[in-house]
């Protein structure tokens, strides 16, 4: 799904930059564009920025028990 219209970038670009030890949406919009002209998808961003953070950061037991 696009996330960021103004610059194309998607919930996979975001996840993408997430593996690759993107941090902050600052970052994000510094990588992918996202946020750079409106802003209006800034939140979302963020938002699932976190989301992909905390399942890179789970440990792998934890991943394997909720499987």
């Amino acid at each position: 799904m696009y996330v960021c219209i103004c610059n194309g970038v998607t919930d996979r670009d975001i996840r993408q930059a997430a593996e690759s030890g993107c941090r902050s949406v600052s970052e994000l919009t510094m990588r992918t564009g996202a946020g750079a002209n409106c802003g209006s998808c800034l939140d979302l961003a963020g938002s699932l920025l976190e989301q992909a953070r905390n399942v890179r950061d789970l440990p792998l037991s934890v991943l394997q028990q909720a499987a």
